[in-house]
């Protein structure tokens, strides 16, 4: 006999929707000849500093549990790097988390602050896991929507039509997943009066702060009286090329990390010691190869708009991260359909806009994350594809 075991599945874990970007990846993996455009990470292998220092602790017998928040010493190399980097003061002590990447910084900040219907406002487009990451603590993810008409950017208009006396915070991702946009201070300043206005707390998720292109990066909790409303969020993954690596961390004020590091003494212990190692090096003696890595994705990224837009896909240049978010409405198909038959007919996988949420309908990701040679070739299939669905 089957067992039924839906009866004994919670409802919020049957409600969860998978991701709309693993479908992709999954369906491309089975093919043979596929350039992705699909997936959210650097192309670059970890600088081997970083590795060689993680295999050093690894043959030196560094194995055991850390701090619950993380090595000192990474603790100590994150705040000054925080400091140098983006002038923000953090204590090492009692004011960052190291985690298991970003985005468990991300479920383990939603779980300490959320009550049951407490409201998150979320730009969208958005990266697909927000949403589901507020649900999961209990909370109503609220999405804001932007369009390209504004380069995707929110105002603070949009943000105070949709504050409600149950909202609670409001969660920021400059530069954005999936459409690069990317806000300056004086954007930010403006967000941050109406958060001020209505006691909001901004979760500011700065993961692709080292790959900005055309500005300075701002750090939300910079900006005058951000500092106590702010929880900062990054990690190592992109801008170190460590995404497999797991590593992030949380800065927040005390009060908050705090309550944090209860939920985290009983779900993850700690990250692990040998990585939090290389996690130093990173910090310490990698700032060349970064650079180097963020002129190369800068120069694909204005290899792959200009591109775009010359075959016929409307593209706004993004300002950080590595996505470009082109329009494939003139085809006539959804995003997902467009998608799936790209990778049928010309072997590209780009991810549909419409996994980051209803206002991504119309766009899809194309992620700059992987050669020239590959970009160029992935453009030459994009450009036939088009010739069959949009009359020029």
């Amino acid at each position: 006999m089957t067992r039924d075991y839906h009866k004994y599945i919670s409802t919020r874990a049957i409600e969860l929707q998978p991701s709309g970007i693993r479908k992709f990846f999954d369906l491309a993996a089975g093919m043979e000849g596929v350039i992705s455009l699909g997936v959210g990470e650097p192309d670059f292998i970890t600088p081997w500093n970083i590795r060689d220092r993680s295999i050093e602790a690894l043959s030196d017998g560094f194995t055991s549990y850390t701090a619950n928040a993380g090595l000192l010493e990474l603790r100590e190399e994150i705040c000054a790097y925080l400091n140098r980097r983006f002038d923000v003061t953090y204590q090492p002590e009692n004011e960052v988390i190291v985690t298991v990447g970003a985005s468990q910084a991300l479920d383990l900040t939603f779980r300490t602050l959320l009550n049951s219907g407490d409201e998150v406002l979320i730009i969208e487009p958005a990266f697909v896991a927000y949403a589901s990451l507020v649900a999961m603590a209990g909370g109503i993810p609220v999405s804001i929507s932007t369009y390209a008409e504004n380069g995707f950017k929110v105002t603070p208009e949009l943000i105070e039509a949709s504050i409600t006396e149950r909202t609670k915070a409001i969660l920021i991702c400059s530069p954005n997943n999936p459409t690069g946009t990317c806000l300056n201070k004086e954007e930010l300043t403006a967000i941050a009066e109406v958060v001020e206005k209505h006691d909001l707390i901004v979760v500011s998720d700065e993961i692709y702060a080292e790959l900005t292109y055309d500005q300075a990066f701002t750090s939300f909790s910079s900006l005058p009286r951000m500092f106590e409303r702010t929880i900062l969020i990054n990690g190592f993954s992109k801008g170190f090329a460590m995404t497999g690596w797991r590593l992030g961390f949380i800065a927040a004020p005390k009060e908050l990390t705090s309550i944090m590091l209860k939920i985290y003494q009983h779900t993850t212990m700690c990250a692990p010691h040998m990585l939090q190692l290389g996690a130093i090096e990173a910090l310490r003696n990698s700032s060349e190869q970064v650079e180097k890595m963020q002129k190369s994705y800068w120069r694909r990224r204005n290899l792959l708009v200009q591109s775009l837009n010359r075959i016929g896909l409307d593209c706004h240049m993004p300002g950080g991260a590595f996505y470009v978010f082109p329009s494939i409405k003139k085809t006539g198909l959804t995003s997902e359909e467009f998608a799936e038959n790209l990778l049928k007919e010309e072997k590209v996988a780009v991810v549909p806009g419409s996994a980051f949420g209803p206002s991504g309908e119309g766009y899809v990701r194309c992620s700059y994350a992987t050669s020239i040679e590959q970009l160029q070739e992935a453009v030459v299939r994009m450009e036939r594809f088009l010739g069959r669905y949009v009359d020029r």
